[in-house]
């Protein structure tokens, strides 16, 4: 027996596995659904739908589904499924072939750049003649540029030694990104003043502009022509439909 088909309980006869537990998890929100995980939440999980199966027990037993109420809610379910159904079937047979991929990316490669990037550290301080006393001992091999940001430095990033990691212009202060993009890799700036203070900056590395190649945008690519061919479709039937059927808008 498959691990999914583990019978978990059993209710008049009624059995409830793996299968139906991953269903019922699948069901919630995922935030939700990690309060499920352990073991005492996997057996939360399966009372539940033992407890669900109790009441549809009762409900058959109480012949329920012949209420006015419950036909009506029924009806209404049906109808909401068949449109659901229907605009599926209308928009299923829409394909994208790689190669129309293919040309989408050559006619729009604009729309695929990535743009130039920069990898600093950095160690920011209230005062300019301190910071530049770190960077005489910085430049004197005293002490490294990461040690002297955890020791120094008034940014959270000192825990990691002012690693800012990598990012494109627009991220930073105007002050900041003039001397990080005008900087040499391996090279520290001068203090650069902002309104946060005053920056030590060091360039690990700097990625000119490029364009993303086609295999690594090919699969997002074909889902989003995917969407636009079934939104067209979609557009289509319901520009066909209205001259079939009568519509008035009352808004």
């Amino acid at each position: 027996m498959s691990t999914e088909n583990k019978v978990l309980a059993v209710v008049e006869g009624q059995e409830i596995t793996q299968q139906d537990v991953d269903a019922l998890l699948g069901s919630l929100d995922p935030q939700r659904a990690m309060q499920f995980q352990s073991e005492e939440g996997k057996k939360t999980l399966v009372e539940e739908l033992v407890n669900q199966e109790l009441f549809f027990l009762k409900a058959k037993e109480n012949n329920l589904e012949k209420d006015q109420e419950f036909q009506q809610e029924l009806e209404k379910i049906k109808d909401n499924f068949l449109k659901q159904y229907a605009i599926n079937k209308t928009i299923k047979d829409a394909e994208v072939k790689p190669e129309e991929a293919e040309v989408f990316y050559e006619s729009n490669k604009e729309q695929f750049q990535e743009p130039e990037k920069v990898a600093c550290k950095h160690i920011l301080m209230d005062d300019e003649e301190a910071l530049a006393k770190v960077k005489s001992e910085i430049d004197a091999g005293n002490i490294s540029f990461e040690d002297a940001a955890k020791e120094h430095s008034k940014c959270p990033s000192k825990e990691q030694g002012g690693d800012l990691g990598a990012f494109p212009k627009g991220k930073m202060v105007p002050e900041f990104e003039e001397a990080a993009f005008n900087m040499e890799e391996g090279t520290i700036s001068a203090p650069v003043k902002t309104q946060f203070g005053v920056h030590l900056i060091k360039v690990e590395e700097k990625t000119e502009a490029s364009v993303k190649p086609f295999d690594e945008v090919k699969g997002q690519l074909m889902q989003n022509l995917l969407m636009q061919k079934q939104q067209a479709l979609y557009t289509e039937k319901v520009k066909e439909y209205k001259e079939q059927f009568n519509v008035e808008m009352n808004l």
